[in-house]
């Protein structure tokens, strides 16, 4: 299996396609599996890269107090030693504020980045949800977390009709022995996360992705932040809640992939 070996952690990812390098990196679960739905359509046109987030996965299950600007040195870490100088950047989620980190201090590393279902900061309603979390997690057990997250990403009618699917990947994401101190870790670095009072310093070719029914990260999330970034695009998506990329995949992939290739075509 392919590890990168950083100074601190091993780093479990995995390679498609060919072409220019394009980092896709997910959201709180933290496994390159997330990105599957994209992989085919995404792989014909470039080197696509994901990965397992240090603490999940196959990645070290380090004993550290987590944090976003550390996930953004693992992904500076991961490209290192991939040899690749400058990449495309998907982002979802937790991956979009690794995402709103890198665009500040690692600009030369990235070139079309896309953020989808962002937040900016913590506020009320999101601290709200990722407190009711932490509880099922703390007091419930993994079990009862696992088990309650699909009703925070996912539409109704997309559970409805994908519930073994869903039964099966929840596996894939938290394995058979999921590491509450971790996780509960990772939440804290969600709701400590703040760079608002940089995003004016953005100097890079952005896509704020959002979803109008993403009832985790709401759309008004991705308009505060298509506006603190200059020169921003964004779009919303109708449908598709929190996971988009995974319920309706074609609308994502086509959305992604037309923005980051008009690049190219510029």
């Amino acid at each position: 299996m392919p590890f990168a070996k950083l100074e601190d952690a091993e780093i479990y990812y995995e390679e498609f396609g060919s072409g220019e390098p394009l980092v896709l990196v997910a959201g709180l679960g933290g496994v390159g599996s997330y990105w599957k739905p994209q992989l085919e359509s995404f792989s014909k046109h470039y080197r696509v890269v994901i990965h397992d987030h240090r603490g999940t996965g196959k990645s070290s299950r380090s004993k550290i107090e987590y944090s976003l600007e550390q996930m953004a040195a693992d992904t500076i870490g991961l490209m290192d030693c991939l040899g690749i100088e400058k990449a495309h950047f998907v982002g979802h989620s937790t991956g979009a504020a690794v995402g709103q980190i890198l665009c500040i201090t690692h600009p030369e590393r990235l070139d079309r980045v896309v953020m989808a279902s962002a937040w900016t900061k913590a506020d009320g309603f999101f601290r709200r949800c990722f407190e009711v979390r932490r509880e099922l997690l703390l007091k419930s057990g993994p079990q009862a977390y696992v088990k309650a997250t699909p009703i925070f990403l996912h539409p109704s009618w997309w559970i409805r009709d994908n519930i073994e699917v869903l039964e099966r990947t929840e596996a894939d994401v938290y394995g058979s022995d999921p590491d509450v101190g971790i996780m509960n870790s990772r939440i804290d670095a969600l709701l400590k996360f703040d760079w608002t009072g940089r995003l004016g310093e953005i100097d890079k070719n952005v896509l704020v992705l959002g979803v109008r029914d993403d009832h985790l990260t709401p759309a008004y999330f991705s308009r505060e932040l298509a506006e603190a970034i200059p020169n921003a695009e964004l779009v919303i998506m109708e449908d598709g809640a929190h996971a988009a990329s995974q319920t309706v995949p074609a609308e994502f992939n086509r959305i992604v992939l037309d923005y980051i290739q008009r690049g190219a075509r510029s």
